[in-house]
């Protein structure tokens, strides 16, 4: 009996050294393949991670063309993340991002802070924007208003004095007006509040603001006093729960937003790393099937297609790394304000 006992603890040993080596071996491959990892993430292996961030009226379209790019080339990582303008450009001038989604051109002080940084960029316009008025589909009397009725409603001096329509124009009710719009680091705000109360960031402040369009049109869609302003694509979504006014006798489309008519016509922007370009060859890849694809992908997020002029423009400025803003003439729309 002690002999049998003696083998079958013997084998046990043996069995557990066995085991232990085993393990071993898996901690050892595990451990070389995590440190592996961890070196290539540090050395340019975070090249296959892509960050976008900015304005949510652009997001649509960099939503669309990660989204397509991913089915070709399923490895590379891309989020895409609104948030505004402003915020999109504190991030990537600070080297937080790859890609700014804007609204609008890139301001002096941010160019700046890009600069101090240490961050150049390529600036490539990829499509239009026919920034719209909204109203609830139950207002029966407001079709059309005036670039100088959309002041007297959103001016500063507007602030707690003009709430009701009739106070905007005569001939409409005296009811309860209820304002949405952009918050303060929308591209979008500084737009409108440049092209209607002729200076950017001034504003009246009691209304319903959110960064996020898709909260504006839960807003305006669920409240019969409702006014509100946004990227041309949200209305296009929408258009069974929202109701577009004219601006100044012109309605937003792909007519009059390309000729410029539109009184709020905008060009819409991408802001590129040139030194993410050069660390990262999946960006390159993702910013020339962007560009490759421009048309589809804008009619993919119902905004307005740019000129093909403009479109070459932008492929070229990429092509040869051409850094700073574009000019406004390349773009396919007069860009007003």
């Amino acid at each position: 009996m002690r002999k049998v006992e003696y083998r079958r603890t013997l084998a046990t040993l043996v069995g557990l050294l066995l085991l232990a080596l085993v393990f071993s071996a898996c901690g050892g491959s595990g451990g070389g393949g995590g440190q592996n990892a961890d070196a290539q993430n540090s050395s340019g292996g975070g090249s296959s991670q892509i960050a976008v961030q900015g304005s949510s009226t652009v997001l649509p379209i960099s939503q669309a063309a990660a989204e397509a790019f991913n089915q070709q080339n399923p490895d590379v990582q891309i989020t895409v993340s609104g948030g505004g303008t402003g915020d999109g450009f504190e991030a990537f001038c600070a080297g937080d991002s790859d890609i700014a989604d804007a609204s609008r051109p890139i301001e002096d002080d941010e160019v700046q802070n890009c600069q101090e940084n240490g961050i150049e960029f390529v600036e490539l316009p990829v499509a239009l924007d026919a920034l719209s008025v909204v109203v609830n589909p139950q207002n029966n009397f407001a079709d059309n208003i005036t670039l100088e009725q959309l002041r007297t409603l959103w001016e500063p001096s507007a602030d707690g004095q003009v709430t009701q329509w009739n106070q905007v124009n005569p001939e409409w009710p005296s009811q309860q007006i209820n304002l949405y719009g952009p918050g303060t680091e929308s591209g979008t705000f500084d737009y409108f509040t440049q092209r209607v109360n002729g200076e950017e960031g001034e504003s009246r402040t009691d209304y319903q603001a959110s960064e996020d369009d898709n909260v504006l049109v839960q807003g305006v869609s669920g409240d019969p006093n409702a006014l509100g302003y946004f990227g041309f694509s949200y209305f296009e979504q929408n258009q069974q729960r929202l109701k577009a006014l004219t601006v100044d006798g012109v309605a937003p489309d792909a007519e009059t937003a390309q000729s410029g008519e539109y009184p709020l016509s905008r060009p819409l922007f991408i802001y590129v790393s040139t030194q993410a370009l050069e660390e990262k060859p999946s960006l390159e890849e993702f910013v020339n099937f962007y560009l490759e694809n421009l048309g589809q992908l804008v009619e993919q997020a119902q905004y307005v297609p740019l000129a093909p002029a403009a479109e070459q423009e932008a492929r070229e400025r990429l092509e040869n790394r051409t850094t700073g803003t574009a000019p406004g003439d390349a773009l396919g729309a007069e860009e007003k304000g």
